[in-house]
C-alpha cells in the first residue's frame, strides 16, 4: 500500500537535514585576559587583545568589562572586519592621573574606520582636572586629549555612557556616517577649558538623543562638513550652548547644513543657540537649520548669530565673513535672557544672513522685554516675538 506523506511533514524533514550555520555570538570578557579592575594595574593591552579577538571572529561578538575601575592608557581600535562589536561596560575605565602620559595624544580612546561597534554602558574618567589646573597657571601644558574619538566609522551606537572630566574634547565623531548616541551623560567643571561635550563635524546621520550635558565649552559644537545631524532632549547647563562653528577658519571649508536642534533646554549657560564664523574668507555654508521647542533659564546669550567671532579679541581677521548663512528658522524659544541683548544677528557685511525665520519667541530679561541687534540680517518674524523682531 502506498502511503503519502504531507507537504508539512516534508518540510520539517528538510529543515531538520540542513546542517546548522547559524554561528553564536561570542563574549570576551577582558578580567580573563589579564585586566584588572584595582584602577592602578594598566589594562591597555589586555583591552587591546579582547578587541583583536572581536575582530577575528566570524559571529557577533561582546567585549564584557566587568564592575571595577579600569587604567587604560590611550588605545586606538582600529582595523577589524568584523561588523557586529559591542562594548558592554558594567565599570569606570580611568585615564592615567599624570596628564603628561596622554596629554599630547589626540584621543585618549579612539575608534578608526571601524563599522558596527555600539558602546553600551559605563563610565569614562579622564582624569583631566590636573591639566585644567596646569592651562590655568600659565605654564607650558600639553593640549590635552579627546576623550572617546569616532573617527571614518560607519553605523555606531553609544549608549547609557557617561564621560567625565575629559582633558579636552569629550566625544569627537569626525568623517563618520549614522552615528546614534543616546542617554550619554558628559559631565565636567563649568571652568574647565575647551571640554566640548560632544563635536561633529565632516559627518552625516548623526543623531544626539536625550543626553545631558554640564561643561566648560560648547554642550554640542557643529563643524564643518556636518549634514543632516539631528539633536532631541538635551539639557545644557553649565557651558557655553550648540554651536555651529566657529567657522571659517580655513578658505576652503565644507558646509553645515539639514540641521535640526529641538527640545532642549538651556540653564546658565553662556549662550543658547549660535552660529559662528571668523571673519575671513571662506567658501563655507550653513543653511536648512531649525531650533525648535527651546527653554533657556538665565541665559546670558539667547540666540546669536556672530560672523565676527574673535573669542579673546586678539589678532582677530578684521575682514568680512565669506560664510553664507540662509535658512535658519527659531521657533517656539521660551524663557529668561541674563543680558538685556537677548537676540543678536551679527551677519556679515559681504554675504547678508537671509531666510532668517522668527516664530514664536518669547524672552524677557529681569521681568521685563529685552532688546534685539540685527546687523545685515534679513528675514521673516511671525506669532508673538520678544524682543521686537529687527529683521
Amino acid at each position: 500500500m502506498v502511503q503519502f506523506v504531507s507537504s508539512s511533514s516534508l518540510l520539517i524533514l528538510f529543515i531538520v537535514l540542513q546542517p546548522y550555520s547559524a554561528t553564536a555570538e561570542v563574549t570576551y570578557n577582558v578580567v580573563n585576559l589579564a585586566a584588572k579592575g584595582d584602577g592602578r594595574t594598566d589594562s591597555t593591552k589586555a583591552f587591546l587583545k579582547a578587541w583583536a579577538a572581536a575582530c577575528g571572529s566570524a559571529s557577533p561578538a561582546t567585549i564584557y568589562v566587568p564592575p571595577g575601575r579600569y587604567l587604560l592608557r590611550n588605545a586606538v581600535f582600529h582595523g577589524c572586519n568584523n561588523h557586529a562589536i559591542t562594548f558592554k561596560i558594567d565599570a569606570t575605565l580611568v585615564a592615567p592621573s599624570d596628564y603628561r602620559v596622554i596629554g599630547n595624544a589626540h584621543n585618549w580612546l579612539a575608534f578608526q574606520g571601524v563599522t558596527g561597534v555600539s558602546i553600551i554602558g559605563g563610565v569614562l574618567d579622564g582624569q583631566g582636572t590636573g591639566l585644567w589646573a596646569c592651562k590655568k597657571s600659565g605654564k607650558r601644558c600639553p593640549s590635552g586629549a579627546t576623550t572617546l574619538g569616532l573617527t571614518r566609522s560607519n553605523n555606531i551606537l553609544v549608549r547609557g555612557l557617561t564621560s567625565l572630566n575629559s582633558q579636552m574634547f569629550h566625544i569627537v565623531i569626525n568623517g563618520c556616517h549614522n552615528v546614534k548616541l543616546q542617554g550619554v551623560t558628559v559631565s565636567a567643571s563649568g571652568q574647565s577649558p575647551n571640554t566640548d561635550g560632544i563635536h561633529v563635524q565632516l559627518s552625516s546621520g548623526v543623531t544626539i538623543l536625550d543626553t545631558q550635558i554640564k561643561t566648560g565649552d560648547d554642550c554640542v559644537s557643529i563643524g564643518p562638513g556636518a549634514t543632516n545631524l539631528w539633536i532631541e532632549n538635551v539639557a545644557c547647563g553649565p557651558g557655553h550652548g550648540i554651536s555651529i562653528g566657529s567657522l571659517a577658519k580655513d578658505l576652503k571649508e565644507e558646509g553645515v547644513q539639514n540641521v535640526t536642534v529641538k527640545a532642549i533646554t538651556f540653564t546658565n549657560t553662556q549662550n543658547g543657540v549660535r552660529i559662528k564664523s571668523w571673519a575671513r574668507p571662506s567658501n563655507g555654508f550653513v543653511k536648512h537649520v531649525v531650533f525648535q521647542h527651546i527653554g533657556m533659564a538665565n541665559v546670558q546669550h539667547p540666540i546669536v548669530i556672530d560672523q565676527n567671532y574673535c573669542p579673546r579679541h586678539k589678532n582677530c581677521p578684521g575682514k568680512a565673513s565669506g560664510v553664507k548663512v540662509s535658512d535658519v528658522t527659531y521657533e517656539d524659544i521660551h524663557g529668561t535672557s541674563e543680558s538685556e541683548v537677548a537676540m543678536r544677528f551679527e551677519c556679515s557685511s559681504k554675504y547678508p544672513c537671509s531666510g532668517i525665520k522668527l516664530k514664536d519667541v518669547k524672552l524677557t530679561y529681569r521681568n521685563k522685554a529685552p532688546q534685539s541687534s540685527c546687523s545685515h540680517a534679513g528675514g521673516t518674524a511671525s506669532g508673538f516675538i520678544e524682543p521686537a523682531s529687527c529683521l
